[in-house]
């Protein structure tokens, strides 16, 4: 065994050997090959004999083809060209009208020309849905930091507006209800010492308000009221059931409305609930002294008519 490893090693040293013996023959034959042909003038002939490179020119652009098939027949020539592309009508919007219908109530809605005179009104507009919104849209609820609003009856941290006369908890309203519901912006009426709530001036339209003096809560009005011209709702409200006003007026039904506009009610579900973790935590989500919590996140009876009625339009509000 051990002298046929040591044949098989001899053989594989000779052809290695001859392997390498060959390829120094042959760098040597290339070399004396080179020296000859440069001896001979041979690499400078092929050189000059090589033509020039061509100088690179610039083409002229292809002409555009001509729309249509070219007319070849002296016959048709003098027709018009014949297009084959499909023609699409452009999608007609379906509008609808605006109807807006509050429920009458035990007493009459009757407005003077002093509440007329009582109306807010604001120098920039207010941006919906930042000002104590996350990231992805949804409301900060905290039960410690944040202060509730009289309109919504929602705890979430942003800002909140301080009444000069009453100086208690139902002047408190966030950025979004007071610029809805009002028209006001709560950044100029917490820089107006003189800030007069809405409560104090006899024009709130929350739920609770409307209901102590008889009236049905208007619930969604802010989108309708705004594609009718007005400000806000107590604008609309105001101003067309007040001395002013006409009876056709409150009918609302000369105005069009898109028909993505009249389902935002269904769409805009932007809106977080605090869940009843949350409410645990802090205990209820509205423990403010002059507000009954409730249950089911400090909303009002039958799901809070008003309480998350222009709330809720804000993730339209940009469409």
């Amino acid at each position: 065994m051990v002298s046929k490893r040591i044949r098989r090693d001899k053989t594989e040293q000779d052809k290695e050997g001859g392997v390498a013996e060959y390829e120094q023959s042959r760098e040597e034959r290339i070399k004396q090959n080179l020296q000859r042909m440069q001896t001979l003038g041979i690499l400078e002939l092929s050189r000059k004999l090589k033509p020039p490179p061509k100088p690179k020119t610039d083409r002229p652009p292809k002409p555009k083809p001509l729309s249509g098939s070219p007319r070849r027949s002296s016959r048709i020539k003098v027709l018009p060209t014949v297009s084959y592309k499909e023609k699409r009508d452009p999608k007609e919007k379906v509008v609808k009208n605006v109807v807006i219908v509050i429920k009458e109530g035990s007493q009459p809605e009757v407005y003077t020309e002093e509440h007329e005179k009582l109306l807010g009104d604001h120098k920039e507009t207010w941006k919906l849905a930042v000002d104590g919104y996350d990231d992805e849209g949804n409301r900060i609820y905290d039960a410690f930091e944040g202060k509730s609003c009289h309109q919504c009856r929602q705890k979430t941290v942003g800002q909140r507006t301080k009444c000069c006369k009453c100086t208690s908890v139902q002047g408190q309203f966030c950025g979004d209800c007071l610029f809805m519901r009002y028209g006001e912006n709560v950044l100029e009426a917490n820089a107006n010492p003189d800030w007069v709530c809405p409560v104090c001036r006899d024009i709130c339209n929350c739920s609770r308000c409307r209901r102590v003096k008889g009236w049905e809560p208007t619930g969604n009005l802010y989108r309708k009221a705004l594609h009718l011209g007005y400000k806000s709702v107590a604008h609309y409200l105001i101003h067309t059931r007040g001395p002013h006003g006409k009876p056709e007026d409150i009918d609302n039904e000369g105005e069009q409305l898109d028909e993505k506009d009249d389902h935002m009610d269904e769409d805009a579900k932007h809106t977080k609930r605090p869940d009843s973790d949350q409410q645990l935590k802090g205990g209820d989500v509205d423990d403010d002294s002059d507000y009954e919590a409730d249950p089911h996140g400090g909303d009002d009876d039958e799901g809070d008519d008003d309480a998350d009625d222009d709330d809720e339009e804000l993730s339209s509000e940009d469409d």
